[in-house]
């Protein structure tokens, strides 16, 4: 992909899943990665040490924050710039996921949603953007969900707030383009990652039925969509989409 080496990408939820498979395609392609993410500081290590080893004179850190804390996300921010320097792309896959079904829901489990899935994605994103607006050039990718498109039973919570994950990368993308930032969002279905074996294993189980591929996704099926839109050209026409690699479950 033209355009990469040597850049700075920032992405959340880094440590595993789509996360880490992005980070690792990044790396590939000689770009510098930086992991914020909530796994203990003995996996994040690992994490550096896998990277490193993709690539000759690889460079990779990991940093320890809760994307929901706005005092923590400033200081994870502080520390990528001074150990690679100032954020050119920015992967918001952090998030979180749980089942329950409206009338039984807690406030606290709405709020906890919220706060870590549409709350984290804008406090993460409004700090890159300090440093791409003052570069004239920025890449911002947004992880939202199919169920965004349709919702779903029991997930109430959780289709809210990807919903509003679309909506402000629609939003943003206006108010940024004319600084050389693209703001997209990708919507996968339901790919096998730690986070959706959490989910119980029936609500699991209706949904594979569901899908017309008839299995989950792999998070190597994902990455190379984040690697495209960070890209330049291959990301710099995409201005506030959508994209969807979800087995058919949402056909648009």
């Amino acid at each position: 992909m033209a355009g990469l080496k040597g850049k700075v990408a920032l992405i959340t939820g880094g440590g595993s899943g789509m996360g880490l498979a992005s980070a690792e395609l990044f790396i590939k392609e000689g770009v510098k990665v930086a992991i914020v993410d909530l796994k203990d500081e003995k996996s994040l290590a690992k994490v550096v040490k896998r990277l490193t080893t993709l690539g000759k004179k690889s460079q990779a850190c990991c940093y320890r924050a809760d994307i929901g804390d706005e005092a923590q996300v400033r200081a994870a921010f502080a520390a990528v710039r001074k150990a690679l320097g100032p954020v050119d792309i920015l992967v918001n896959a952090a998030g979180i996921d749980t089942t329950s079904e409206v009338a039984s829901m807690t406030t606290a489990l709405w709020d906890q949603m919220i706060r870590v899935n549409l709350r984290g994605t804008f406090l993460c994103t409004r700090e890159a953007l300090k440093d791409m607006k003052k570069k004239k050039w920025g890449r911002v990718i947004n992880f939202a969900s199919q169920l965004a498109h349709k919702g779903a039973p029991e997930m109430a919570h959780y289709v809210a707030s990807k919903a509003g994950v679309i909506g402000f990368t629609r939003s943003l993308a206006y108010e940024v383009i004319r600084d050389g930032i693209t703001v997209n969002a990708i919507c996968p279905g339901p790919i096998d990652t730690p986070l959706l074996r959490q989910i119980p294993k029936p609500w699991l189980a209706r949904k594979k039925k569901e899908l017309p591929i008839g299995r989950f996704g792999r998070v190597e099926e994902v990455a190379p969509t984040v690697l495209m839109l960070a890209s330049d050209p291959g990301g710099s026409y995409y201005v506030g989409a959508t994209l969807n690699m979800n087995g058919g479950d949402v056909m648009v």
